[in-house]
């Protein structure tokens, strides 16, 4: 699963218009354009098509949770710099973060997409990586995850 296809799933479920991609974008420190935006969400056999790294990827991200959750009220205000690199974990749990999921929300949502996880597999999930707990998050496992997020937001 590209990370191309992961933002236009995203922005799908969350029905984010093209304004708001930007101002997200702009959330975390990364200045967009309108165009460079367009060739970021085609697809790839499309003409202009760009593809989207780690480092656009987590701002990305990071914008989306400033955009649902807003900036931190507490402690010092630490320089936003996205991980270099982004696994499908990582990916999950900021867009857990984003949504002000908890693991019942989770769950549920996996279960609108007909997959069933218990609290202790997914717990894996976000589990720091090398811990013996630890399960590494599949791209269908994250595509089920979106799916899920999207018959639970738009209703399809």
């Amino acid at each position: 699963m590209t990370k191309n296809d992961i933002i236009r799933r995203v922005r799908y479920a969350l029905d984010i218009n093209d304004p708001t991609m930007i101002e997200i974008f702009r959330l975390a420190g990364h200045e967009i354009d309108q165009s460079a935006l367009t060739n970021l969400l085609k697809k790839e056999t499309d003409e202009g098509y760009v593809e989207c790294d780690d480092r656009v990827m987590g701002y990305f991200l990071d914008g989306l949770i400033l955009h649902k959750r807003g900036r931190r009220e507490t402690g010092p205000e630490k320089e936003n710099k996205p991980a270099s690199r982004l696994t499908n974990n990582a990916i999950l749990k900021k867009l857990r973060i984003a949504l002000e999921l908890k693991e019942e929300d989770m769950v549920a949502v996996l279960n609108l997409a007909d997959t069933v996880i218990s609290k202790s597999e997914l717990s894996a999930l976000f589990r720091k990586e090398g811990h013996r707990n630890y399960k590494e998050c599949g791209d269908q496992f994250l595509r089920n995850f979106l799916k899920g997020l999207t018959i639970r937001y738009r209703g399809l």
